[in-house]
C-alpha cells in the first residue's frame, strides 16, 4: 500500500502521483476518454491518447492520470499544445532528467470529417 498516494481516494484530480517503480522497463498507459474543447469554436475534441514512458526510479498511478485527463473537460486547447503540455506535466511529476524517454501520442477523433494525431 502507498499512503502517500491520494488520489486512490479522491474523485477530484489532485495532481499527478508517482511511486517507487518495481524494476520496470516500460510503462504504457491508453484512454480514450480525454475530452478537451476547440479553443477557437468550443466544441468538444474527442481523443485517445497514448503514455509511454521508461521509468527512471518512479511509475505513474493510474488513477491520478485517469483524473488528470478528466481535468482538461472545459479547457480550450489544440490537440498539438495538449501533446506537449500532458509531456511536460508526466516528466516533471516522474522527476525525469531526459525527456526524450517519454512519450504523448494523442490521436482527435474524427471532427468535420478531419482527424489530427500528435506526439510529443
Amino acid at each position: 500500500m502507498h499512503p502517500e498516494l491520494i488520489a486512490l481516494g479522491s474523485k477530484e484530480y489532485v495532481g499527478l502521483e508517482a511511486f517507487d517503480c518495481p524494476a520496470v522497463a516500460e510503462v504504457t498507459l491508453t484512454s480514450d476518454e480525454l475530452t478537451a474543447l476547440c479553443p477557437m469554436t468550443g466544441q468538444p475534441d474527442l481523443y485517445e491518447v497514448k503514455i509511454s514512458y521508461y521509468p527512471e526510479g518512479r511509475c505513474l498511478e493510474s488513477k491520478s492520470v485517469k483524473l488528470y485527463l478528466a481535468s482538461f473537460r472545459n479547457e480550450g486547447v489544440f490537440c498539438e499544445d495538449l501533446a506537449v503540455r500532458i509531456k511536460g506535466d508526466i516528466v516533471e511529476a516522474l522527476g525525469i532528467e531526459d525527456a526524450v524517454g517519454v512519450s504523448v501520442r494523442l490521436t482527435q477523433k474524427s471532427r468535420g470529417g478531419i482527424s489530427i494525431a500528435a506526439r510529443a
